[in-house]
């Protein structure tokens, strides 16, 4: 079985599928961008600030998302977004935070090998796969559910305390 096809058969594939594909371009362009900065350096501060933007987009859906289900489900920011827990099958922890872990190694390595350049501008990309754990957990994420609290009755209403 390809590793594709073994995507295709988790729960909410394309959003792994996506985590993977960022990843990859995220990694073409920094190693471009290291290799020849006078060459690939547009193109490279191109797809950091576009990988951020896309990341920083999809953390608000994913937050809202959770925002709504946590009416029902008792959820935290450790499950949401590092999927902590029972939030996720071990197979989509391992694509999810392994994915963003490939963004963050890439991340820091290539603003290590060309410090003070705009390079640097390649640890903001890592948001992106943030963001899509975050996604993934508040559309298919496993929560417990929420404690329901007792109401409180105000003193002096409904017979209570005079």
């Amino acid at each position: 079985m390809s590793a594709v096809a073994g995507i295709r058969a988790l729960t909410g594939f394309r959003i792994v599928l996506a985590s993977w594909a960022l990843t990859a371009v995220f990694t073409v362009s920094a190693a471009l961008a290291v290799a020849d900065p006078d060459r690939f350096m547009p193109q490279g501060v191109a797809v950091d600030l576009a990988l951020f933007a896309v990341g920083c987009a999809t953390f608000f859906w994913a937050y809202a998302l959770a925002v709504q289900r946590s009416r029902i489900d008792a959820i935290g920011i450790g499950g949401l977004f590092f999927l902590a827990g029972p939030t996720a099958p071990t197979a989509v922890k391992w694509h999810l935070l392994g994915s963003w872990a490939a963004q963050g190694v890439v991340a820091v390595a290539a603003a290590s090998l060309r410090p003070f350049t705009a390079v640097a501008f390649a640890v903001l990309a890592p948001m992106a796969g943030l963001g899509l754990c975050g996604l993934w957990a508040a559309k298919y994420g496993t929560f417990g559910p929420r404690a329901v609290r007792p109401k409180r009755v105000a003193v002096g209403q409904n017979g209570a305390h005079g």
